[in-house]
């Protein structure tokens, strides 16, 4: 059965907050798995205005160590002390985190009552998490850097009727799925043989601060949403390219040539009251382009079709 993923937007904003607009915070949650994507300042308030508890978080992953990315760590942390949790909870970060994630733990008299696995994230590698992988590259941004992007595992939809046929115990089809064959009695069954195919999993990408990226494109190929720097306009391309961001515009024409089905603009500058300036650049080249908004909550859709398994 296919995951259910909510995308939340706790922080939509850059550099420095304003009201209505706190800094950079995503949270992902798939099924019972609370991921949340960099942790700017006052990032667990907006939890509580959102609903969701992060009481459930189970991992954190930190784009860059720019204040406004990550200085509502210790806030959080220490929050998670005070309500007495004791689950391990796991930090991912680009070189440096050791450093920045200790100090943030150690700031004024904090007492953390739990364990947390600091993971120094070098651009390409992937971890998995069970119900799906989380992957990085190397962004262009004025500091070390990187996008994520959280793809959910194929699922394997099993044929009953082949089952039945093939005389396998339905109580070991879970093991079937796992392990792609199972020995029973000497014989040998496959479960491309017992397959009626595959649902893809979903995918979303989330790129923190970067200029345009080369390879962004097709990191980012299908995904089901692209949450992308959009820092500013077009107009101001020379300016925001300079600090190590994108524009609106460039957004959309990675988002375009990734054949993404939604872009998020996402880490406005607060020199924007109106943030439409920068939707309709966006979609003069890319149509399927969205405004995040504080604590706006995006339920991703469940995969439809079904594809031949090789």
């Amino acid at each position: 059965m296919a995951s259910n993923i909510r995308i939340i937007f706790l922080g939509t904003g850059g550099s420095m907050p304003k009201p209505g607009r706190a800094l950079p915070a995503v949270a992902v949650q798939v099924d019972d798995i609370l991921n949340l994507f960099d942790c700017g300042e006052g990032t667990q308030k907006q939890f509580m205005k959102s609903g969701v508890s992060f009481m459930s978080l189970k991992n954190i992953f930190i784009s860059h160590f720019h204040a406004d990315h990550f200085l509502g760590l210790p806030g959080l942390l220490n929050s998670l002390a005070f309500l007495g949790r004791t689950d391990d909870l796991n930090i991912f970060g680009p070189p440096g985190a050791p450093t920045f994630i200790r100090n943030a733990v150690n700031l004024g008299y904090s007492r953390i009552t739990y364990n947390i696995n600091v993971y120094t994230v070098t651009p390409g590698m992937a971890y998995d998490f069970g119900k799906f992988t989380v992957r990085s590259l190397a962004n262009d941004h004025t500091v070390p850097s990187v996008t994520y992007s959280l793809q959910e595992k194929d699922l394997v939809k099993i044929d009953r009727h082949k089952v039945d046929e093939a005389g396998f115990p339905v109580y070991r089809l879970e093991e079937l799925r796992n392990e792609g064959s199972v020995t029973i009695a000497g014989k040998k069954y496959e479960l491309k043989d017992m397959a009626e195919g595959i649902k893809r999993g979903r995918k979303i990408v989330y790129t923190g601060d970067t200029r345009p990226v080369k390879d962004m494109p097709e990191f980012a190929r299908y995904a089901d949403v692209l949450i992308h720097d959009t820092t500013m306009d077009s107009s101001m391309e020379p300016t925001v390219n300079e600090y190590g961001h994108t524009s609106s515009r460039q957004a959309a024409e990675i988002a375009l040539e990734a054949s993404v089905k939604k872009l998020f603009l996402f880490h406005y500058s607060s020199r924007y009251n109106d943030l439409n300036i920068l939707l309709e650049d966006a979609r003069s080249i890319f149509p399927e382009s969205f405004l995040s908004h504080e604590l706006l909550a995006y339920d991703v859709s469940k995969p439809e079709g079904i594809v031949k398994m090789s």
